[in-house]
């Protein structure tokens, strides 16, 4: 399957649209040339702890560059590389003079979740067990947590797609 578009039409708040789920749930999803800017927050054991610093960082270098996503392409990947330190994927449309650039090509099995921020570890869990089930085993874990904060609470939902890189 192709990428799908990461959000619906929907956007009562200004900030974080309702994202479109029901695309990416339990589907295999194709990253060709998909490009990003990288940054690292620092973490207490798996709890980010300058997430909205970098957030705020990593989208002006971006912006700065004239390189935002249309917003139905918008997304941000998030996996932990230990229990003090994550790296944050910013997606862009093009190479960003200066930043961390990554370029994903391949295959993922995804799976939404929902819910508080504190059930990661049974997100975590319950992909491998979706990934087992197809026969494939994962390489690279990302969580893509479709709004901020402020935008889980005025929808009453907190979507997070789980993707695990099957190549």
């Amino acid at each position: 399957m192709n990428l799908p578009k990461t959000y619906t039409e929907k956007n009562e708040t200004g900030c974080c649209a309702v994202p479109n789920i029901d695309d990416w749930d339990e589907q295999e999803i194709a990253f060709k040339d998909k490009r990003f800017i990288r940054m690292y927050t620092r973490s207490f054991f798996f709890v980010p702890l300058n997430m909205s610093k970098v957030m705020t960082a990593i989208q002006k270098q971006a912006e700065g560059a004239n390189a935002t996503m249309p917003p139905d392409e918008a997304m941000i990947l998030s996996r932990e590389l230990s229990p003090w330190r994550a790296e944050q994927l910013y997606a862009v449309s093009k190479e960003v003079a200066g930043a961390d650039n990554v370029v994903l090509s391949g295959s993922y099995l995804a799976k939404v979740f929902e819910g508080p921020f504190k059930n990661a570890k049974s997100w975590y869990d319950s992909l491998q067990d979706f990934v087992r089930s197809r026969g494939k085993i994962a390489d690279k874990t990302y969580f893509f947590y479709t709004t901020c904060p402020k935008c889980a609470k005025y929808y009453g939902k907190n979507y997070v797609i789980g993707l695990a890189s099957i190549n």
